[in-house]
């Protein structure tokens, strides 16, 4: 097979990978498991959680309503904010590590923010229970410290006055993790049921988009298997599913790099619900099974609640003390086994160089290295080819009329000379994966976000900021995505036009025409990618240039054909 062939063959087959294959996989290899079957009204899981957030009448600012009640300061090395005493809301989460641009002056992040304000986005804890008066979203309660640190646990107290003393233990570890220890005291004395619950509420929808290659949206682990069928769109159509019954796992809202989960005790039995409020307004909530308290009697649950940055170190090892799948809160997708070995690689690299641009060029060294040798069987493949151009010509002019006789002609030719057309594919197929695997680490992981590499190149998860249209930011418009051809865009043209320059030319005109114009279709389709995946593929196309050189002279037959 021709190299150019190849060449639009792993064109051909990156797009379909990149934009097409995760639907397919999604549908034809689910990872997720299947949701309960719906329950009644009476069982289902959110009849003991609060009801969905609705719409506020008026949107008023953050620092206002954070005045309106008593509250508990949140102060860890990733986590600031404050722990609304009303309604024991945990609504007020900044992450001091990470800000909103790359500009110095930029605000940090902020995650939680307090119902009726802009992207009220929170959390909670509770009870509910047949004839029991339970704490509710206007409740005072009474904390027993006035700031919560990975050194000083914080407890929540109320009494109902008729018999029962509700507490909220919580403590928070150095990142992100929130323990919540609910205890119902029954002093009274009569029994009652208790059932305890937590949720998360947020007004609307994250910017980031859901994609077919990046899940954003609800979702959890249930029964050991991940689930992101249930997407915003489902919830406002009211096609989502009714509960999720599940013995460990969690349930929750990711974003691009963030995430909150809940996560009940890994042993227990829980229901998960995903639910739509009025106007805007969306809710995770689990509950766990009712407990009957007998009078002098105390009963604990204790939860936990994720609230942060969707680091993978960080994420791996909470699953490893015991949350189930809890790294599969970034949606790595079909390719989970091949996409984490290559960020562990990328990140390695990053740890020793410190600068992740040069980290993934190391990188292109060093995939491009381990497949050195089967390029030289390709290029090899290639000279043979070429050498029986002249006798595949013959056949091809002698059986024009016939193409059954031909191909059986040829299959013959490339027997008796020992040729695979085919051969040369092999690196195409191998390169896919990997580019697949680097397009969803710079896409998915918070560990690129906001890196840079040199000069202009601010973001490497980012698109090129200089477009030749404005001229490179000289006139005050930014150009539409289809059309901001930046300079590392033009510059994967050029290396793609020099190393198909490099390729024999091929017999067809049709064909000469085609290779004519794809580095220039490429640099447009290309240039809204990550910086970070323009720099590999101009650095894979340089070596490519480079490793061609030096076969070349190993093959003087190639090189000829490649001349004319």
């Amino acid at each position: 097979m021709d190299e150019k062939r190849n060449i639009i063959l792993a064109v051909v087959l990156t797009a379909l990978i990149l934009f097409g294959w995760p639907y397919i996989a999604d549908r034809l290899f689910p990872e997720s498991m299947q949701p309960a079957q719906q329950q009644t009204t009476e069982q289902q899981a959110g009849a003991a959680a609060p009801a969905a957030p609705t719409a506020p009448v008026t949107i008023r600012d953050r620092s206002v309503v954070l005045k309106d009640s008593p509250r508990v300061l949140i102060e860890t090395p990733k986590l600031n904010g404050s722990i609304s005493l009303k309604g024991a809301r945990i609504d007020d989460i900044t992450l001091p590590t990470y800000r909103e641009t790359v500009k110095k002056d930029s605000p940090p992040i902020t995650l939680f923010s307090p119902g009726g304000t802009q992207n009220s986005y929170f959390a909670g804890f509770g009870w509910s229970g047949d004839g029991l008066k339970a704490p509710g979203n206007d409740t005072l309660w009474q904390a027993s410290a006035n700031k919560l640190t990975p050194t000083t646990p914080v407890t929540l107290s109320w009494n109902n006055g008729q018999g029962q003393i509700f507490t909220i233990r919580l403590s928070v570890d150095e990142n992100y993790m929130i323990t919540a220890e609910q205890k119902v005291a029954n002093i009274g004395t009569g029994t009652v049921g208790v059932r305890p619950y937590g949720f998360i509420s947020r007004a609307d929808k994250p910017v980031d988009p859901d994609t077919w290659t990046i899940h954003i949206g609800p979702m959890g682990v249930f029964n050991g298997a991940a689930d992101y069928d249930v997407n915003y769109k489902d919830l406002d159509e009211g096609n989502a599913p009714g509960t999720f019954t599940s013995t460990g796992g969690w349930i929750g809202f990711t974003d691009k790099y963030w995430l909150s989960a809940l996560v009940p005790d890994q042993k227990a039995r829980f229901d998960g619900q995903f639910r739509k409020g009025t106007g805007q307004g969306y809710q995770a909530d689990f509950t766990l099974s009712p407990t009957l308290l007998a009078p002098g009697k105390a009963v604990t649950h204790t939860s936990r609640l994720f609230v942060g940055a969707k680091e993978v170190k960080t994420l791996e090892a909470y699953q490893d003390s015991g949350i189930s799948l809890f790294d599969r809160a970034i949606d790595w997708g079909w390719f989970y086994w091949f996409e984490k070995p290559i960020f562990a690689l990328l990140h390695w690299l990053f740890t020793v160089i410190g600068n992740f641009g040069v980290a993934i060029i190391c990188l292109t060294f060093i995939v491009r290295g381990l497949m050195f040798p089967i390029a030289q069987k390709q290029f090899a493949s290639m000279a043979a080819m070429r050498a029986i151009q002249p006798k595949m010509k013959e056949l091809q002019e002698k059986h024009k009329d016939d193409k059954a006789t031909l191909q059986a002609e040829l299959l013959d030719l490339y027997r008796k000379e020992k040729v695979n057309p085919f051969s040369g594919c092999l690196p195409i197929f191998l390169q896919i994966p990997i580019f697949f695997a680097l397009y969803k680490v710079l896409m998915l992981t918070i560990e690129m976000r906001h890196q840079p590499f040199v000069l202009w190149i601010k973001d490497l998860s980012a698109p090129d900021p200089l477009h030749v249209l404005n001229l490179f930011g000289l006139l005050p418009f930014t150009p539409p995505s289809f059309l901001g051809i930046g300079i590392l865009a033009i510059i994967l043209g050029i290396t793609m036009w020099l190393q198909f320059k490099l390729n024999p030319a091929p017999m067809d005109e049709v064909q000469k025409q085609i290779f004519a114009i794809m580095p220039w279709m490429m640099m447009f389709i290309m240039a809204p990618f990550a910086a970070g995946l323009l720099i590999y593929w101009i650095t894979s196309n340089m070596l490519t240039i480079a490793q061609q050189k030096w076969l070349y002279s190993r093959h003087p037959q190639l090189k000829q054909a490649a001349a004319k």
